[in-house]
């Protein structure tokens, strides 16, 4: 038997008992791994779902806000380490909604999203957790529209 023959063999012989097939010809050992695929990607969905009922849901942007007050504005911080395309777009919409101005700003989007900005407030009425807020919805509304 050739050394070609012989791992194709050993292969078929690694998934037969990697899938417990019972099965004597490659076509059965084949069907057999692929119903086995199927009912661990059953077991995965499953597992899934009950993950998702005990903690935060599967699609929601786990990302840090953080804002705080300045003498005439505020510093807002957020970061995932996700990349956002679009993000950026979604939290400028919500200071121009809230009536900020963006005075300074520095935005990473490569490997992850990560933007500090300084807004100045043209209402000069609004509190930190009020921006928070906006925020935090911009992020949820761009998150149900990707």
């Amino acid at each position: 038997m050739s050394s070609r023959k012989k791992k194709k063999a050993a292969l078929y012989e690694k998934l037969r008992a990697a899938t417990n097939s019972n099965a004597m010809n490659k076509t059965s050992i084949i069907v057999d791994a692929s119903k086995y695929i199927g009912e661990l990607k059953k077991k995965v969905d499953r597992l899934n779902k009950e993950i998702g009922t005990s903690s935060a849901p599967q699609n929601s942007l786990p990302a840090q806000v953080t804002v705080e007050n300045l003498e005439k504005g505020f510093l807002i911080n957020v970061f995932s380490e996700k990349n956002c395309p679009g993000l950026l777009v979604s939290i400028l919409e919500a200071f121009e909604e809230l009536g900020l101005e963006v005075l300074d700003a520095r935005v990473s989007c490569e490997d992850n999203f990560q933007l500090e900005a300084i807004g100045g407030d043209q209402n000069q009425g609004h509190d930190a957790q009020v921006v928070k807020q906006a925020v935090l919805q911009a992020i949820h509304n761009w998150n149900q529209g990707s």
